[in-house]
Parts: structure tokens; sequence; C-alpha cells
């Protein structure tokens, strides 16, 4: 632990995060771990643990969203010609042949892989950062992750945030970003303008740009605003870019780009999974503050988040390789047109959705509503509830499914 900065023995020494909690009461073999008695006249540490203390962490999440689903996708699935998936937004295409011999190139891999990410890897992510992100400079850090969703999970804890501080996200969000201010401890704030927060202390902004689930895109004016504001208060903006390379009607930028050369307090995180259809790898990486990547690298190492050998190779490929994205891209183009068309002429109204991977569509009444109808007609939707209050009357449609099956969606609308 002599190695540990200040704030990441913060991390590990906190109540809800104690060494004790973490093991479970086992060793890696899973037997039972006795503990020293303690002092005389204190109640000794054994490895028994309440069934209400191991279980209090996830007592306190909500319901797993896609969970609350299987009602309606259990009736979409007795239409005559079958379910049409317009949920979840995982890929369906092929993963790329470079992507796969990659990976099958470096499947003999018996030793540790480096939680930084090879040399090789941390070039690639740099290389794809400064094409696609533009970023104000060159003395930003990368490291690799596993997928988006696990650093968008634990990046509050990782960063030392905890019960007291304050953590913004957007109005409607993707579910995992308010998950992770609650496996933290700390108190969450829906906020779009910034103005509006008051004086909490704020330690950590979500910004989410092309937005999941709208398809919204942030001007850069605004980004600036952000990260300005946030700088003034010491504040942390870690800006979601999963769906940057997924642009229709409206052209993103990183926030990487509106920095004026310098990184600090800004990270951007992002995800190979909808680009590359590399969901079951899980494959992603952040970069930003050098500092703040460096943080994160020291904790995930004493905690084993690390991207498996073949994967990082995996990433190699898709990061050096733009064909297989513009051959994507331009299957999504085509379903979004086929998805669009069909269901305007059905009555919805589609907002935003100028970039990114789903359409936000309402039909004025409460999204549960709207994903009834749709399982009557053998399509399932993901109700705009599962993204917040003010998502409660829009549904989010996945431009996730095959041709065959946007096909049938269409003509069933």
């Amino acid at each position: 632990m002599e190695g540990l900065r200040r704030r990441q023995l913060h991390v590990l020494r906190r109540a809800g995060l104690a060494w004790w909690r973490l093991q479970g009461g086992q060793d890696r073999e899973g037997r039972a771990v006795r503990r020293s008695p303690a002092a005389s006249g204190a109640r000794p540490l054994t490895s028994t643990v309440s069934a209400q203390a191991r279980r209090a962490l996830a007592a306190g999440l909500p319901d797993f969203p896609w969970d609350r689903l299987e009602p309606a996708k259990a009736a979409a699935a007795k239409h005559p010609d079958g379910l049409v998936d317009l949920s979840i937004g995982t890929p369906v295409d092929p993963v790329p042949a470079v992507i796969r011999a990659a990976l099958a190139d470096a499947s003999d891999a018996p030793g540790y892989p480096l939680t930084a990410g090879t040399p090789g890897l941390r070039e690639a992510i740099r290389g794809w950062v400064a094409r696609w992100c533009e970023p104000s400079g060159d003395g930003f850090g990368v490291l690799p992750t596993i997928g988006s969703k696990e650093l968008v999970a634990w990046l509050p804890t990782l960063l030392g945030i905890g019960p007291g501080d304050t953590v913004v996200i957007p109005r409607v969000c993707y579910p995992t970003y308010e998950v992770g201010v609650q496996l933290s401890g700390a108190t969450v704030v829906r906020a779009d303008s910034l103005t509006s927060v008051g004086p909490a202390r704020v330690r950590l902004v979500w910004v989410n740009s092309p937005s999941n689930p709208t398809g919204r895109v942030l001007p850069p004016a605004h980004l600036r605003k952000v990260v300005d504001w946030a700088r003034e208060r010491g504040a942390i903006v870690a800006s979601d870019e999963c769906y940057l390379p997924l642009s229709w009607e409206s052209s993103p930028v990183s926030i990487l780009s509106v920095c004026d050369g310098s990184f600090d307090n800004v990270l951007a995180v992002h995800s190979l999974s909808k680009r590359s259809n590399l969901a079951g790898y899980r494959a992603g990486f952040v970069a930003g503050d050098p500092a703040l990547v460096d943080e994160l690298l020291q904790v995930r190492k004493h905690s084993g988040m690390i991207v498996p050998a073949p994967v990082q190779a995996a990433m190699v490929a898709a990061l050096g390789d733009e064909a297989h994205v513009e051959e994507q891209r331009e299957r999504y183009a085509r379903r979004r047109v086929v998805l669009r068309t069909a269901f305007e002429r059905a009555g919805f109204t589609v907002e935003h959705s100028e970039a990114g991977l789903y359409l936000w569509l309402t039909r004025g009444e409460d999204s549960w509503s709207t994903v009834d109808w749709l399982a009557e007609r053998g399509i399932l939707a993901a109700p705009g509830a599962f993204y917040g209050p003010a998502g409660e009357r829009h549904v989010r449609v996945a431009l996730t499914a095959s041709d065959e099956r946007v096909a049938a969606a269409a003509a069933r609308l």
C-alpha cells in the first residue's frame, strides 16, 4: 500500500468498500477466512457476515432495467412472424474479419496482461484520439477499459468520490451514470443546465454527446462552458462519447477538442462496441487529463481491472482500420431511414436523434403504454422511463436489428 496516493488510500479505506467487504469473507479458492480475534472485550471478526450486510450494496440499487422489460418481450415474441428486438441496442452484424484474426493470433496468452495496455495499444488509442477527437494538444493520457460500462459504473468510486459529494448527470441519460453514483455513496443531481445545480459540492459532471438515448448533440460552445464551470469549482468532467463516429444530421465533437490546450479535469470515454461490433469483447478506453488517467491506472492495477491480452490485440486492429467502421455506419444509416419513415407514418414524432444509434420517439403518452402497443405488433422498444423521469413519454428504438427484422418492423407499423 506504500505506493498508493492519499486519494487512492481514501478509496480503499472507505467503509463502503472496505477490504473485508470486497473479499466477501473468502479466499481465492472460496474457503471461509477467519481473522484474528479483536482486542479483549470486542467482537471477533470471522467470516460470518449477515445477509443484510452482504446484500446492502445490491439492495440500494434500482431493479435492472432490462429485467423489467421481460413481460413486454414475452408478449412481443408471440407474434406469428417472431420478435423484432429494437430495445437493448446489442450489435447483430459480424465482427470484422481483421479483428477476429488479431484476436486469434494473440490467443496464446498465458501471462498477465498490462493494465495500462501494451505499447502498441496505447499508440493505437492515441492515434485514434488524434484523428477522431481532434484534441487541442498532445498531452493527454490514455487507458484501456473493460468496455465502457464498467468505467461508467465505477468512475466515481475510482476517483475517490463518496458521501457528501455531488455528481451531476443529464436529465435524460444512460442509467449507469446514476448507478455509479449510488455505488460510490455520493448524491446524484439531474441537470442539463449547471446554473440550476446550486451550492452543492460538485465533484463530477457527466455529459453525453451524442446522447444515449436521445441522439442529441451538444455544440462545442456548450461543452466549453461545462469545462470552464467545472474547473472553476475543482470538479471533473467525464464526457461519454461512445457514439461519436455515428453522425447523421449533426456532427458531434469531442470534449477534448475544446480544452484550449490543457486537459486538466477532463476525461473522454469511448467504446468499440458499436463502431466495430465488439460488445462481446468488452473493449473501451478513456483519454484525457494525464494525472487523472494515471490515478485510475494505479487503482485499477490494485483491483485487477485489466483488459485481456487477446482483446488488447483485437483493439489495435479495430482502431487501425476504418473501412469496417464505414461499412457498419452505412448499414445503420439504411436501417435508420427505414425505421424513421415507418414510425413517422405510424404517427410517432422523432425528437433529436441527429446522431448515435437510436431514434427517440413519442406518441404523447406514457412510455410503458407505447411499449405495450409495440409489443402487440411483435416489436420491442425501451421505455423512456429507463432514462429518467423526463423521458417518461418517449421510447428508444435501436438500429441494431438485421435488415430483415428492420423490414419486418416497418411492415408491421
